[in-house]
């Protein structure tokens, strides 16, 4: 049996069809991912701020205490 160029035009048409989506979804993948590292990143990030934020508001604190006059 041989092909017709339809059939031909259409197979090629296909193939590029395949490749297309295997690179989308490949850049999906690849794009979730960093979102995901960046995202961890960022919440690292806050999570150290706010670390750093109460222990020098513990330091503060430990300061204002020593300042009082001894009764």
């Amino acid at each position: 049996m041989r092909l017709r160029t339809i059939q031909v035009i259409a197979a090629l048409i296909a193939a590029v069809a395949f490749v297309l989506a295997f690179m989308a979804a490949g850049v999906f993948l690849i794009s979730s991912l960093f979102m995901a590292v960046g995202l961890a990143a960022v919440a690292w990030l806050a999570w150290s701020m706010v670390k750093r934020v109460k222990l020098w508001g513990d330091i503060q604190g430990i300061r204002a205490r020593r300042r009082k006059p001894a009764a």
